[in-house]
């Protein structure tokens, strides 16, 4: 019986940017309102590369909702914004100042860990006032439906609860957006899979290294044959005391190629171009990693269902285009609206007609078009067709090809259309963009660096070791169901706390004897998993979070 069960105006699930965005707006617009948070505090759970971005023509920016923000809870302003394009050791670097600047107000690093738990305390000082609070420690588990329809939330730690709007906010692996239908995992091409490290370095040292002033920060991406032929690219963004560097690859990609995360992230360390910012002293805060879904192929056009109603990476929403990376201010934007949506439909009969008004506000504001850009389809319809790929790779390969690109007019066009945001986001996924173009910029117009890199990053071993974690004894939340390698092989070098030769991490690969014939199959140990949801896409596994507070906890973020 339902009527027995607790119940809110507004249950929000997740208290990272996208839910404290919503929740924050429903405060003001009155409405009762629960926040369920898994983690220890909000941010613990949370990995981002990551800049946050207040765009121009968004109708919200995060300082909108929460005054304060960019003091307390961001690290520096990007002011700085390059490309390197990368061929051994010759590289050519792009401004990409005009394409950073297009429709920007300000843009910040952030770590999550600092930035989600200053947004948590400033939501339940909002939704104190309303009749409802944050609750941390709390993990969702799945939907309340009654007579079919979505009534509620049920939970590991609590009592189911009702609310007349359920906001999920819970990430790129939302158990919710799974149980309504309006999510899956069923192809890799759908995703991204970024592997950071948080490198520490003292602040003057920052400034000095970067040739930046202490209220300045650089963005730096890289691209070409530094990832071999791994479709995606690195960054390295400028922290108040620390850098966040990192790599983000097609997901399909580094299947196909059978690549391992960190030895991807270990090989933009240890480049030479990198040796004259990290010097001889390097130090790792934190090994983490993420999925990423691409908004071009999964930002869901309608992500409601009844009462339900997803935001920022449960509901797809991660612009991925070339140099182009923003997603926390897109859940920031579709948070706000989604409350928008429910105060002005607040009291009907109907409960979709909240979901209804918060997909025809995200359209109206032009969210949706920057998250699945039209020109994009149609550049991909013949794009990434495979002869289409095939063909162009032919020539770019040739003589030809870099006669072309190796001009002064040629070099000018291309910095030219990377800093072009009609351009960038009708750019097909392909080789092509991420490795071929680049490398030959990086071969005829490169200066090739002489520069010998100290760096000698830490083994995955002790990255894991590293790592903060609360085990749930007796409770994994990942089940292998098909220990075969020809099923569940890919998360062996895919999981980025694994390896084919590490036999410490998650995913491990041995040879059996059985009935007189051998067989390579795979075993789990989810003790050291970093609950990036890789391996829910690569293998053939059962996947949940852990309950609230349990598994790995992020102190940077």
């Amino acid at each position: 019986m339902t009527d027995e069960y607790e119940h809110y105006e507004a249950v929000v699930v997740g208290c990272g940017p996208g839910g404290a965005a919503a929740a924050a707006r429903l405060a003001d617009h009155g409405v009762e309102t629960l926040v369920l948070e898994r983690g220890t505090e909000a941010g613990s759970k949370n990995v981002s590369g990551g800049l946050i971005y207040a765009e121009e023509s968004a109708p919200y920016a995060i300082d909108d909702l929460f005054d304060g923000f960019r003091e307390a809870a961001a690290e520096r302003p990007v002011t700085d914004y390059y490309i390197h394009n990368v061929a051994g050791d010759k590289v050519e670097t792009f401004d990409l100042t005009d394409l950073h600047e297009h429709d920007t107000d300000w843009c910040d690093a952030v770590l999550r860990r600092r930035m989600d738990s200053w947004l948590e305390e400033r939501v339940h000082e909002k939704t104190s006032e309303t009749g409802g609070g944050v609750l941390t420690n709390v993990r969702v588990n799945g939907l309340l439906r009654e007579n079919g329809d979505i009534v509620g939330v049920t939970c590991d730690e609590l009592d189911p609860i009702e609310a007349d709007l359920i906001v999920a906010a819970d990430g790129v692996n939302s158990e919710l957006a799974r149980d309504a239908g309006l999510m899956d995992w069923e192809e890799p091409e759908e995703w991204f899979q970024g592997v950071k490290a948080v490198v520490e370095m003292d602040p003057d040292v920052v400034n000095d290294r970067f040739s930046i002033g202490p209220d300045e920060g650089a963005a730096h991406l890289f691209s070409g044959d530094l990832f071999e032929d791994v479709r995606g690219g690195g960054f390295c963004y400028t922290n108040e005391d620390s850098l966040s560097i990192g790599t983000v690859f097609h997901l399909d990609s580094l299947v196909e190629q059978e690549a391992e995360p960190h030895e991807l992230l270990d090989a933009l360390l240890t480049h030479p171009l990198l040796a004259g910012w990290l010097g001889e002293e390097y130090r790792e805060r934190e090994y983490a990693a993420k999925l990423v879904p691409d908004s071009k192929k999964v930002a869901h056009p309608e992500p409601y269902r009844d009462r339900l109603v997803l935001v920022g990476d449960a509901a797809g929403q991660m612009q991925a285009q070339g140099p182009i990376i923003k997603g926390m201010n897109h859940a920031v934007t579709a948070g706000a609206l989604a409350a928008d949506a429910f105060a002005t439909t607040r009291g009907t009969a109907d409960p979709s007609a909240a979901g209804r008004r918060y997909a025809q506000l995200l359209a109206d504001s032009g969210t949706m078009d920057k998250l699945r850009p039209r020109r994009y389809r149609l550049a991909r319809a013949v794009g990434e067709r495979d002869a289409v790929t095939d063909a162009v790779e032919t020539v770019l390969d040739s003589p030809i090809g870099s006669v072309a690109i190796g001009n002064p007019i040629a070099k000018r066009l291309l910095e030219r259309a990377y800093n072009s945001p009609f351009l960038v986001s009708m750019l097909p996924d392909t080789r092509t963009g991420y490795v071929t173009i680049p490398t030959i910029v990086g071969e005829e117009h490169g200066k090739t660096l002489h520069w010998d890199s100290e760096v000698e990053p830490p083994t995955l071993e002790e990255r894991i070791g590293e790592l903060t974690y609360d085990t749930d004894v007796g409770n994994p939340h990942i089940e292998l169901r098909d220990e075969s390698f020809e099923a569940s092989g890919a998360a062996v070098y895919a999981c980025p706390v694994s390896a084919d030769d590490f036999g410490g991490g998650c995913y491990r690969s041995e040879v059996v004897k059985r009935n007189g014939s051998e067989e390579t199959v795979v075993s789990l140990d989810t003790q050291p998993c970093v609950e990036c949801g890789t391996c829910a896409i690569v293998a053939d596994t059962t996947w949940e979070h852990p309950r609230g507070g349990k598994g790995v906890e992020y102190r940077e973020g």
